[in-house]
């Protein structure tokens, strides 16, 4: 039985795009707090696919865990397109997957460093470089999460299916 909140996001074609290329993909995530990453092994089969994944909800871990760059959190802040990229490539190298996807953003209610709720960066790191997407999501705190993984999973497929 699909699961109603993830019925819409396309995580039985990443997984079977990645399956077929003989690839793997790791995530590093903020807001989402893991929710990519469960998505993606809720497919059966993902277990040939899915290395792991990062949980960096604090500033802190973005940097051990992640390998994000100091001055770039003290620049840039938590919530940037540089993070999300070093996110990303950090999700690659540290879980040794072909693809690492980077989540940071602000799931509200409140703003955070001067972004509003529905900000998100994402960045996807793959065999053919590093891009990162701005995203303006709308929502409540759970509806942005779920707008992210959605992008997340769309923007990786894209990707992954060139």
């Amino acid at each position: 039985m699909s699961d109603p909140l993830t019925a819409s996001i396309p995580a039985h074609d990443v997984v079977a795009v990645l399956r077929r290329r003989g690839e793997t993909v790791a995530t590093a995530e903020s807001l989402t707090a893991g929710l990519l990453a469960a998505t993606i092994a809720g497919v059966p089969g993902a277990s040939t696919v899915l290395r792991g994944g990062l949980i960096v909800y604090a500033t802190d871990l973005k940097e051990t865990l992640a390998g994000v760059d100091a001055g770039v959190l003290a620049h840039d802040g938590p919530v940037a397109r540089r993070t999300a990229a070093q996110l990303a490539e950090g999700a690659a190298e540290r879980c040794g997957a072909d693809w690492g996807v980077g989540l940071t953003g602000v799931a509200g209610p409140d703003p955070q460093d001067g972004h509003r709720p529905g900000t998100v960066f994402l960045g996807i790191a793959g065999p053919d470089g590093t891009e990162v997407t701005e995203l303006d999501l709308p929502g409540d705190r759970w509806g942005i999460r779920i707008g992210s993984v959605r992008a997340a999973v769309s923007g990786l497929l894209m990707r992954a299916a060139r």
